[in-house]
């Protein structure tokens, strides 16, 4: 059986359920302004290589800019980014464009920044945004690193040489955050918030990206690559917008938003929340497959190996070193295992604002925006990063003392922990 995915027509019909974008009344409406703020400028990128910065600089080489200079640790990223946009037709890439694979915490990125500055838009994409990032005391260390600590470093290096524009991505999880990448999130919120009066900072909380990298939904055409199983969880449902749709949202938010703005896609509940399950199960009926549903993950596993076999044309051999691809032909059926979710920090839900935020719905058509972030001093924010430090450096540091922390700091940060992590399934 041949397998012939259109991904980008599966997002828009099983998974967004919208055939154009929903930020293209709001690109027509503010065209012409984009334009006169974004054509002839000089614009830097951090994190660039990921799915939503990669959809930012293609959004943005839409128009006419003067320099793009993308950072990013990914260095197969970063050179898939070049040679797609080197071999497209659709993008205006300029003559100045340069990529660095370094981290943006590092020193060398300072040196990179002084000699191309000055940037008119910066944008950082930069983050650790997986809810399973909260293994153990490291990780977490890592994370709140990367998702905050690093940020104030970007932030005093930005007040030397400020730019017009200045956006830092963030997440739906920052709002009621139940998991500590969401509390890392909403800190940095807070963080960036306490310069929006010396710079012109802008950020978005907005959906799961469609297959994005890293996500569950990519990760089963990678299972089916390798005819492995799939393993999907029951009931938590999520709001979704295409690879496309995130990078459109983070530059309207990052050009026409006001200092201290944080925007987020006007989605609706009922028609626009979606499950995992419903995705999983669309995609095996769009590739032509019916779902073999497992009670166990050790059953999906015996019926991949059993699918193998059947196949074993597929399979290496020591005179044909390279198998063809497994998506050309396997079995109708295809093992998954559905699972209650029970790790920690799983929300069944999302949500883009608190009660307690005041709303712009006026402004976008298909953008809302909080306009009353809440704003800490620049003290109360270098105690809130002391007492990180100090923790990080006692030699007994735990999850539940991070936790505790960041409640003191997010009083509406509720915690979920059960005791197991997503590492633990497939």
């Amino acid at each position: 059986m041949q397998f012939n995915l259109n991904l980008d027509s599966f997002i828009r019909d099983h998974v967004t359920f919208r055939q154009q974008s929903l930020l293209k009344p709001d690109l027509e409406k503010y065209q012409s302004e984009l334009q006169h703020r974004i054509n002839g400028k000089s614009v830097l990128v951090i994190g660039g290589a990921g799915t939503i910065g990669s959809s930012y600089i293609k959004a943005i080489l839409k128009f006419k800019i003067r320099k793009l200079v993308v950072v990013d640790i990914n260095e197969n990223g970063l050179t898939e980014l070049v040679r797609d946009l080197r071999s497209s037709t659709e993008y205006f890439v300029p003559d100045d464009f340069v990529t660095y694979p370094v981290n943006f915490g590092d020193r060398v990125f300072e040196k990179i920044f002084q000699q191309h500055e000055p940037f008119e838009i910066v944008a950082n994409f930069a983050a650790h945004k997986h809810v399973r990032s909260e293994k153990d005391s490291f990780s977490i260390e890592a994370m709140i690193e990367n998702n905050v600590l690093r940020a104030r470093k970007l932030l005093n290096i930005l007040l030397q040489y400020p730019p017009e524009h200045f956006f830092c991505v963030s997440t739906d999880k920052a709002a009621n955050p139940v998991n500590i990448m969401g509390a890392s999130k909403k800190l940095m919120e807070e963080l960036i918030m306490a310069y929006a009066d010396r710079l012109p900072i802008k950020t978005a909380r907005f959906a799961n990206v469609a297959f994005s990298n890293g996500s569950l939904p990519l990760g089963f055409l990678d299972r089916l690559q390798k005819l492995q199983p799939w393993s999907c969880p029951l009931g938590i449902r999520r709001f979704f917008v295409s690879p496309q749709e995130s990078g459109e949202l983070c530059l309207i938010a990052s050009i026409m938003g006001e200092s201290g703005d944080i925007f987020y896609p006007k989605l609706d509940e009922d028609r626009d929340m979606i499950p995992f399950d419903q995705i999983a199960l669309a995609l095996l009926k769009t590739l032509g497959l019916t779902p073999d549903i497992c009670k166990s993950e050790a059953e999906a596993k015996q019926k991949a190996l059993l699918l193998k076999s059947s196949n074993t044309e597929l399979v290496p051999t020591p005179d044909r070193p390279q198998a063809p691809s497994p998506l050309r032909d396997v079995a109708h059926s295809y093992p998954i295992f559905f699972f209650g979710s029970d790790t920690s920090g799983e929300k069944s839900f999302e949500e883009f604002f608190t009660d307690k935020e005041l709303l712009d719905n006026e402004s976008f058509i298909n953008l809302g925006v909080v306009k009353n972030s809440k704003k800490r001093s620049i003290a109360e924010i270098d105690a809130i990063f002391d007492r990180l430090h100090n923790l990080f450096e006692t030699e007994q540091v735990t999850k539940a003392a991070i936790v505790d922390v960041l409640k003191n700091y997010l009083p509406n940060f509720e915690h979920i922990e059960t005791g197991k992590g997503l590492d633990s399934k497939m």
